[in-house]
């Protein structure tokens, strides 16, 4: 009886705690968010930039992405390199696509080039907390400064005003940021760039990059993300996403790939006469060894052991690899972007072993499975638990999260903060992450996409898709917002005591500080997991809360 009572008190406390605390914090919470700001130097141009169209913001159209009428033409951003000077054409480029990995994968071979003193231009999206993010110049990785791209930006302006008008106001703002990305790249001299696709590959605005040019292309992996701007089938994405291979060029790819998707992509290769280098060859025998700390910040040991002789003849043996970037999948990203340098070094390149150790076990992402500090943590307002922010947003993602977290925290009590896009697979992503680990709790919430509300999933949408993945799973569900008179306490408290999920919603500084009071109450000994995840842009709100 004395068990039961504490489990009814705590049961009412946390009731109490978490509806004061989404209305007392909602209001101070949307404030933080809503006031963060771009760098003050680049008001100007991001006013330009956002008076034209947006398809992050809004949404991208279906078939965006297809070699369609609907498609995105390419025509226009051909036009407007034309008018800059090709500046694409005075650097090298690696070119990446695939539906997860780009950018990570991107992060990995930048580093490595970068650990071997080239000039290095990367270009990435989306950013977290900045525009500039997804720039990146020089030796050292860093953003492109807020000066520099303002400069550039305004001795560019006419020209670029002048080519919105000559296509009746089209080009759209990543057309228009990618242009000015290549700009920059010829104008600080990158020897090579290493470029993300946005959508697909065939009608991406990056894809502007000529065969002489290419110096490699890559496809990590193919997903049903966007699927109707991809023509609605996986098959479909795989050949909109090959259409970056070029003319004799290689192609490496990451995978694994089912073998209906894999033979698309090397049918392509074959078709253009460009060699394919596979990270999943058979010849690799690339393990996860274990997980160390290096000055307090986890890291995953790894043997990379390349063996690639069809096409080209490639071998790597790298043991003990500390990687920051956490998780099976990113080793995967590892392999991908060293296949890539050993095919850079064939073109002669000068890539060495040390190298590209370094630059793998220097590469970092932020929002990938990127644990905050305890200083970081205090800011928040919360202490005890663990916090682990994560950009995953598609079934497949969870999927890598939910291994990441089972193998590195393999027996800590565990919260969930999601906040989703709307176009995205909710249930999908919710029954991926159901089962992890020892979930105590999911607090749903809602944070802008992109700057705008109209592509928001609202908390209680997702809550929705939370209850409806507990119900298959036969997992029993307490909403804390239902659970309110006595009665209802004592069989919430039954229910507490069976190990059922909590399920709410609020702000999200709310659900942080909530999650938290539920892990140091319930955790034990070994400090809980809260895990914030759903998108790239609660990630962003997080960050931007903290350096606001």
């Amino acid at each position: 009886m004395k068990n039961l009572s504490i489990l009814c008190r705590f049961t009412r406390s946390i009731q109490r705690n978490m509806l004061c605390s989404v209305a007392g914090l909602v209001h101070n919470t949307r404030h933080a968010f809503s006031t963060l700001r771009e760098d003050p130097e680049l008001d100007e141009m991001m006013e330009f930039l956002d008076s034209l169209k947006n398809f992050e913001k809004s949404g991208v159209p279906k078939g965006a992405g297809t070699d369609s009428e609907d498609g995105f033409d390419l025509g226009r951003m051909r036009r407007l390199m034309g008018l800059m000077g090709n500046p694409q054409s005075r650097f090298k480029t690696v070119h990446i696509a695939g539906t997860k990995g780009k950018g990570s994968t991107a992060a990995f071979l930048s580093s490595i080039l970068r650990a071997e003193g080239y000039s290095v231009g990367c270009y990435t999206s989306p950013h977290i907390q900045t525009i500039r993010e997804r720039i990146t110049l020089g030796k050292w990785g860093e953003p492109v400064s807020a000066k520099a791209l303002n400069h550039h930006f305004n001795t560019r302006r006419e020209v670029i005003e002048r080519a919105v008008k000559l296509e009746n106001g089209c080009l759209s703002h990543f057309e228009v940021f990618t242009a000015i990305a290549f700009s920059l790249f010829a104008e600080e001299n990158t020897e090579i760039a290493v470029v993300e696709a946005g959508l697909g590959g065939a009608r991406d605005a990056t894809n502007v990059i000529s065969g002489p040019d290419l110096a490699i292309s890559i496809i990590t992996t193919v997903g049903e993300e966007h699927l109707d701007a991809l023509g609605g089938s996986l098959e479909s994405i795989a050949v909109a996403k090959s259409g970056i291979v070029k003319n004799g060029r290689p192609l490496v790819i990451g995978g694994p790939f089912v073998p209906s998707i894999e033979y698309i992509l090397r049918r392509k290769a074959s078709s253009m006469s460009s060699p394919v280098v596979s990270a999943s060859d058979l010849g690799n025998r690339s393990a996860l060894k274990g997980f160390c700390e290096v000055t307090g910040i986890p890291r995953q040991l790894c043997d990379i052991v390349l063996q690639i002789e069809k096409d080209y003849d490639l071998s790597i043996e790298l043991l003990g690899v500390k990687l920051r970037m956490l998780g099976a999948h990113q080793l995967q990203n590892a392999v991908t972007a060293t296949c890539a340098a050993l095919c850079l070094n064939k073109q002669g390149w000068s890539l060495s072993s040390g190298a590209i150790r370094t630059g793998l076990e220097s590469a970092f992402l932020q929002g990938r499975t990127q644990i905050l500090s305890s200083e970081e943590a205090n800011l928040l307002g919360v202490s005890g638990a663990t916090i682990l922010l994560d950009g995953a947003h598609t079934k497949e993602s969870a999927r890598a999260l939910e291994n990441t977290l089972q193998m590195t925290f393999p027996k800590a009590k565990m919260v969930l903060v999601v906040a989703m896009a709307n176009d995205k697979d909710h249930l999908g992503f919710a029954r991926e992450l159901i089962s992890v680990g020892d979930l105590d709790a999911v607090f749903s919430t809602e944070v802008d996409i992109a700057g705008a509300k109209s592509r928001m999933a609202s908390a209680s949408l997702l809550k929705c898709s939370w209850v409806n993945a507990s119900r298959e799973m036969n997992m029993k569900v307490l909403d804390l917002k239902v659970a309110e008179s006595e009665d209802q306490s004592l069989q919430a408290a039954g229910i507490v005591k069976s190990q059922s999920i909590l399920l709410a919603e609020g702000s999200l500084l709310a659900c942080i500080r909530a999650g938290v009071k539920i892990l140091n109450e319930r955790a034990g000994e070994q400090p809980g997991i809260l895990v914030v995840t759903g998108s790239l842009h609660i990630v962003s709100a997080v960050l931007g809360y903290l350096h606001s």
